[in-house]
């Protein structure tokens, strides 16, 4: 509810503007000690982007609910959207965009934690669980650019609004595609923010959707393997459908007025 977003918002704010804060029966306050804001600043960006990759990866529509909030936190407390962003690029480097390359005497395994995979004694997560964390967190990145807390002052622009999801597009589209991995994040970038990027763009947008058809999904084919056609087969899908409507659908979850009465 829009009334319990609020509460979470404000609670945070106070948090950081310094105020005693309640929290499980006892009052905290971040001037208890000399490094008190910087521990929260940093401990906040950080379950931010675990709740990209935890509950947004699980529950698509609840990108929008966090990505409000951090996008209002962000705009008053600028510190912790620069750690947010620090914490999103070191989890989920295709969020710079970035592939990372592997450097001469690199192990194996340091290098699948550069490429965001999470590796426990030696053994690395499963490729399905892997995509879907970095889904989540694209998702709560396209999200956040979008969005403007609604009780905020809305006189200076976004903190990270929407040139930044164009120059993502754009480099992202500049870098050699990687099976799975590309399909999918493009895929999760249109669905949630195309609809913003084609309002703001208009014309270089659709030039856009028709280089990604035209040329950049054919190179995403060329590194495809018939095994891993799922995603690809989706991203073309819905190319395909937005071009022959003209049209992006506003992504599901979206904040409407309506939600702010609730």
């Amino acid at each position: 509810a829009g009334s319990k977003l609020r509460e979470v918002f404000d609670k945070i704010n106070n948090l950081l503007s310094g105020k005693p804060v309640q929290t499980e029966g006892q009052t905290v306050s971040v001037t208890q000690h000399p490094q008190g804001l910087e521990f929260v600043c940093y401990k906040l960006a950080e379950k931010f982007v675990k709740h990209g990759e935890g509950e947004v990866s699980f529950h698509h529509d609840s990108a929008f609910p966090i990505a409000v909030v951090l996008s209002g936190i962000w705009e008053l407390h600028p510190r912790v959207g620069d750690i947010f962003l620090a914490h999103l690029h070191k989890k989920c480097p295709y969020s710079v965009p970035f592939y990372p390359a592997r450097k001469e005497g690199t192990s194996m395994e340091e290098y699948q934690r550069m490429l965001g995979y999470e590796v426990r004694d030696s053994k690395v997560e499963e490729q399905d669980h892997f995509l879907k964390r970095m889904s989540g967190m694209i998702r709560l990145y396209a999200a956040i650019i979008q969005l403007r807390w609604p009780y905020g002052n809305k006189q200076g622009a976004h903190p990270h609004g929407l040139s930044y999801g164009w120059r993502w597009l754009a480099q992202m589209l500049n870098l050699e595609p990687l099976a799975d991995v590309t399909a999918m994040l493009l895929l999760d970038f249109l669905e949630v923010c195309g609809n913003a990027l084609m309002k703001q763009y208009g014309i270089q947008f659709w030039k856009t959707m028709f280089f990604i058809q035209k040329s950049y999904i054919p190179r995403i084919e060329a590194v495809t393997s018939s095994g891993q056609m799922g995603c690809l087969s989706r991203l073309k899908n819905f190319v395909q459908k937005c071009l022959r409507a003209e049209e992006i659908p506003l992504p599901k979850g979206i904040l409407t007025p309506s939600f702010w009465r609730t």
